[in-house]
């Protein structure tokens, strides 16, 4: 435990405090167990860092150990629970969770054994709490983590501190919104950047490095996690693999799920079982006309790639702009809210507003005689009555 300690020292140590991310506000450290879930690289090492360094900084109350350390191939985690909470520990932070064998079961001991200590793990998008054998979901808060907002963006590269604002106040107020952020930034300045390089905290300046961190994180997720934490075959990942640039290169994408089967050789209950697992981790996002969302063996409706960087980085074209566009759309407005695919128009949200995506000439045809109707349009600093930019829905978290 002594190395264990070291390790967590020099790390608080090297932490960077000049960006936060909005979740070190949002999730409820003080809760006996808490769980992040997260796609590799949005932040989740660093955030638990940040906080301990802002919380426990001189102190031995927190500890930080991942997972993965070779410490845990001789020990095993539940022994260090009781080893720090003999020592005067308090709330231990377990990164990469599901790098270690029966994690869900031994942190349920924990949360029987040890009532005065406070968890907070992480892990890949693709953790079970619900199914696991030892039921966490009635012991943890799970909250998932997605990458940067354009708001976030703009702090993290650019300086600029800004509020976020919720669905109803950009719907409210959003011409005296965007005035009021165009006082200090001029937005679409730095939208196509964003859309291009702006997800992700780990970008340095260099697009091609960043595209191939981008093709190494998919990588991991479809042929480490994939395999071990949803039991696809390896076989089968290239065909993942050729299903992710299809949709990287497609206008908005209406899947035909037996005709996209045979193209790319996998039977079609097979398509939708990984279609499913890659929606679950974070490469994809899948909508549906049902409000449940889409199941295992359920076709979806629309399909897009998780975030816009992700279609620069997979594909070897610029991409389709209204299915960039669209994809930024849903990868901001699923963070807090349900968006389902109506009948008309592009979006449905919270099974009341209804959304037409599109350039600044868009007109309002398709969504003509509905309430609670809104044109999102690009390329555009403000908008009038109905009509909001679509820079602006990167303000909501």
């Amino acid at each position: 435990m002594e190395e264990l300690i070291k390790r967590h020292i020099a790390l608080i140590a090297s932490t960077p405090e000049t960006f936060k991310r909005i979740y070190l506000s949002k999730i409820p450290w003080n809760e006996r167990l808490v769980g992040i879930k997260g796609a590799r690289g949005v932040g989740k090492t660093t955030l638990l860092l940040q906080y301990i360094k802002q919380t426990y900084s001189g102190n031995n109350d927190a500890l930080y150990v991942s997972l993965d350390d070779l410490y845990f191939t001789e020990n095993k985690l539940l022994h260090l629970a009781d080893e720090f909470v003999a020592k005067g520990g308090k709330h231990l932070f377990l990164d990469e969770v599901h790098k270690y064998p029966n994690w869900a079961v031994e942190l349920k001991n924990i949360y029987d054994y040890q009532p005065n200590l406070r968890v907070t793990f992480t892990g890949s998008s693709l953790l079970e709490i619900l199914n696991s054998r030892s039921d966490l979901s009635r012991r943890a808060l799970v909250y998932n983590m997605q990458g940067l907002s354009f708001r976030e963006f703009l702090e993290h590269r650019h300086g600029a501190v800004l509020n976020k604002y919720s669905l109803s106040e950009i719907l409210e107020n959003h011409v005296a919104i965007a005035l009021e952020i165009g006082k200090q930034i001029k937005p679409l300045q730095f939208f196509a950047e964003y859309l291009k390089t702006g997800y992700f905290p780990f970008y340095e300046n260099n697009e091609e490095l960043y595209y191939k961190r981008i093709g190494e994180v998919v990588s991991l997720i479809l042929e480490i996690e994939l395999p071990l934490l949803r039991k696809v075959e390896i076989a089968n990942i290239p065909q993942i693999k050729k299903l992710l640039y299809i949709i990287s290169q497609s206008v908005p994408f209406k899947p035909n799920i037996s005709a996209l089967a045979q193209k790319i050789s996998i039977t079609r209950n097979s398509l939708l079982a990984y279609m499913y697992a890659i929606d679950s981790a974070q490469i994809i996002n899948t909508i549906s006309k049902d409000s449940f969302g889409v199941s295992l063996l359920q076709k979806p409706d629309k399909i897009f790639l998780e975030n816009t960087n992700f279609m620069f980085a997979l594909g070897n074209t610029s991409p389709n702009v209204g299915n960039l566009r669209e994809t930024f759309f849903l990868n901001q407005l699923k963070e807090n809210h349900k968006v389902t695919y109506p009948e008309k128009g592009d979006f449905l949200v919270d099974e009341k507003y209804l959304f037409e995506i599109g350039g600044k000439n868009k007109t309002k045809k398709q969504i003509k005689g509905h309430e609670n109707a809104y044109i999102v349009s690009d390329n555009i600093e403000f908008g009038v009555e109905n009509r909001i930019p679509l820079w602006l829905f990167g303000f909501l978290y």
